[in-house]
């Protein structure tokens, strides 16, 4: 998979991207809707399965695709992927094709056995999904026993003598106090830490509001992630932070349509992880050409694609560290795709969220919540929207942007993208 130098011979890789490529760097793909939890920011809202769910010999011609286009490893979530019966199966599949397995899971199965299956392979990555470095804090987001199930995973990882999974944290206003103890946690295990932004997408709409960092928070994750970021993953979730001066370490560009996207269970193909919405829906792999012909064809994918004029972001010195921010964070709270990030640390996204109005913010275009009815507040909770109390600051020139992100290792520069 590679890509031509643009003119000028720039080195940016957010410079080589921004066209996309001919297949995605990193592919997401959601496996099943069907999950033993109900997280309450659960980007799919998962829950129930889907009857129409891909079959088994669908999904292997997925990673047949997948295969002949090169693509280096596939993120496999859900839901809860090991529920699905076949899931080892699709795995071993994989690997036999030489595509690499990264998966996130709660835990509920790995098992001894399975953890000693898991450290006898050179090509398959665990993530274990953890909210709260405590019970009381990781169990009011993801559900009672979710701290003691993931656990018990790890140990029986550690067991096994698997070392370097990832222990996978959604950055909240409840847990961002506890970013040492996490990291505590996962040197614990000899284990990778991987933090991630709380979009307000899926079920995560309803509590975005209440658990999204607050200003002072986000200072604080930035400033922990300078000291911490090189031995921290982050999957380029943080990228608006960059505006508070300094470039974090990765890409610094959403990459929905360009180098990443999403296959769900039913085999729709849409932009982003985190935009199950029609808006961002390009295609279904049950369509003529499958998945490559979505990938490299879709009107969706080519207009992300195109040069994007930023908006009002481009008036702001700091627009080159961001971007603009993230596209979900916009959709999800109503906002324009080019004007600023909902959680803009230069504080143009409070005002962007003041003038939009009483319309209300887009809702996901798919909810397979166990729930029928609105979700509670937790015990303490307000159940109003907070409001956001970021500053603005008087612009700074903007740092020049890097890529260190690991995805990217051994990434080539050369054939351009057809």
């Amino acid at each position: 998979m590679t890509q031509t130098r643009p003119a000028g011979g720039t080195n940016r890789l957010i410079d080589l991207f921004e066209r996309g490529l001919d297949a995605p760097i990193c592919l997401t793909w959601e496996l099943t809707y069907a999950c033993n939890l109900s997280c309450v920011h659960c980007l799919s809202s998962s829950g129930r399965r889907d009857p129409r769910e891909l079959s088994t010999e669908e999904c292997k011609s997925i990673i047949d695709e997948l295969e002949r286009m090169q693509v280096f490893y596939v993120n496999i979530g859900g839901g809860e992927p090991t529920v699905r019966p076949d899931f080892w199966e699709l795995v071993d599949y994989a690997t036999a094709h030489n595509v690499g397995v990264k998966f996130s899971t709660n835990g509920v199965k790995l098992t001894p056995e399975v953890a000693r299956r898991l450290a006898g392979s050179d090509y398959v990555d665990v993530q274990i999904s953890l909210d709260g470095a405590t019970p009381e804090v990781n169990d009011a987001v993801r559900g009672p026993g979710s701290y003691a199930t993931a656990i018990r995973a790890m140990d029986n990882l550690a067991d096994a003598g698997f070392t370097g999974f990832k222990l996978s944290v959604v950055a909240t206003r409840d847990n961002i106090d506890q970013l040492d103890e996490f990291k505590a946690l996962a040197d614990k295990y000899q284990a990778q830490l991987r933090l991630t932004r709380l979009r307000p997408s899926g079920r995560g709409a309803d509590v975005w509001d209440e658990l999204h960092p607050t200003q002072a928070q986000q200072r604080q994750l930035y400033d922990w992630l300078l000291a911490h970021g090189e031995n921290v993953l982050t999957g380029d979730s943080f990228f608006h932070l960059s505006a508070y001066g300094e470039q974090l370490p990765g890409l610094n560009l959403c990459g929905a349509g360009r180098v990443v996207c999403l296959i769900d269970p039913v085999g729709d193909v849409y932009a982003c992880p985190f935009a199950i919405h029609d808006s961002f829906l390009a295609g279904n792999i049950r369509d003529e050409g499958g998945f490559t012909r979505v990938w490299r064809e879709s009107e969706l994918f080519q207009d992300l694609r195109a040069p994007q004029t930023g908006g009002a972001c481009t008036a702001c010195a700091h627009y080159d560290s961001c971007r603009g921010g993230c596209m979900a964070a916009k959709f999800f709270t109503g906002l324009p795709l080019d004007g600023p990030d909902p959680e803009c640390v230069q504080g143009y996204g409070v005002d962007a969220l003041l003038a939009r109005g009483d319309d209300a913010p887009p809702k996901p275009s798919v909810d397979r919540s166990h729930r029928t009815s609105p979700p509670r507040p937790a015990p303490g909770r307000r159940s109003g929207p907070v409001p956001l109390t970021l500053s603005t600051r008087p612009p700074e020139a903007p740092p020049a942007p890097a890529c260190d992100e690991s995805p990217l290792a051994g990434f080539t520069v050369g054939r351009a993208n057809s």
